[in-house]
């Protein structure tokens, strides 16, 4: 792989990546601001998916920040924003259900979830110590050290790849749950869709990302250009 093109593979994948967070963010503000026309809230929400499919045991907590849902399935918690936990809008309908689908592969016990559950001590070594060691790498100039740093970094880069089918599951998980719930109409079905497309999207940006600055470390590791 030449420097060139290496440095534009991943020039294009974090200018993507910084538009798909755009797009999230504009795209989560529009469907926000329109109220469910069932005006249920998405604590509400995430609630009724969780009891229609008799899952029982789960929390729900509000969360401070902002778009910090997610699902805890060591705990068992289900952590909502406070924008999303208290509002109606077609937006928190959209994420809670969302979240609660990972609640149900939780329970299921998804082959998908346990993959990416498994993963996560592999993860969480290379997002703390893969930078670390890249850095020193590069100062020293020692091939070693940035071929550990890149495998640090692979750990990461597949944990992010076994997300996106986790997060596509969850999503559909959410639709379903909401047509079976009669909480779904063909307008705020578009809205729902529209931001679950929109989170997915990073994940997928995230992935490209990472793959694109692996690829860029295993060629320098492997000394085949210098940065």
């Amino acid at each position: 792989m030449s420097p060139g093109i290496a440095y534009l593979i991943a020039g294009v994948a974090f200018v993507g990546s910084w538009l798909v967070k755009r797009y999230l963010k504009s795209t989560y503000k529009k469907w926000s601001r329109v109220e469910n026309q069932y005006k249920v809230t998405g604590a509400q929400t995430a609630a009724a998916i969780l009891q229609d499919h008799g899952v029982e045991g789960v929390q729900l907590q509000q969360v401070r920040g902002k778009l910090t849902d997610h699902y805890d399935p060591a705990k068992d918690i289900l952590r909502l924003s406070r924008q999303n936990w208290g509002t109606t809008s077609v937006a928190a309908m959209a994420v809670s259900a969302h979240e609660a689908g990972h609640a149900l592969q939780d329970h299921s016990n998804d082959l998908r979830l346990r993959l990416r559950k498994f993963l996560v001590p592999l993860a969480a070594l290379g997002a703390r110590f893969g930078p670390i060691v890249l850095i020193v790498g590069f100062m020293s100039s020692s091939e070693t050290l940035l071929m550990i740093g890149a495998l640090l970094l692979a750990g990461m880069t597949l944990f992010q790849i076994a997300t996106l089918p986790v997060e596509f599951n969850a999503s559909k998980r959410a639709l379903d749950s909401l047509e079976r719930l009669g909480l779904s109409d063909p307008e705020q079905r578009d809205g729902v869709e529209a931001v679950l497309r929109a989170a997915a999207l990073t994940y997928v940006a995230a992935a490209a990302t990472s793959l694109a600055y692996f690829a860029m470390l295993f060629a320098r590791s492997r000394g085949r250009w210098i940065v």
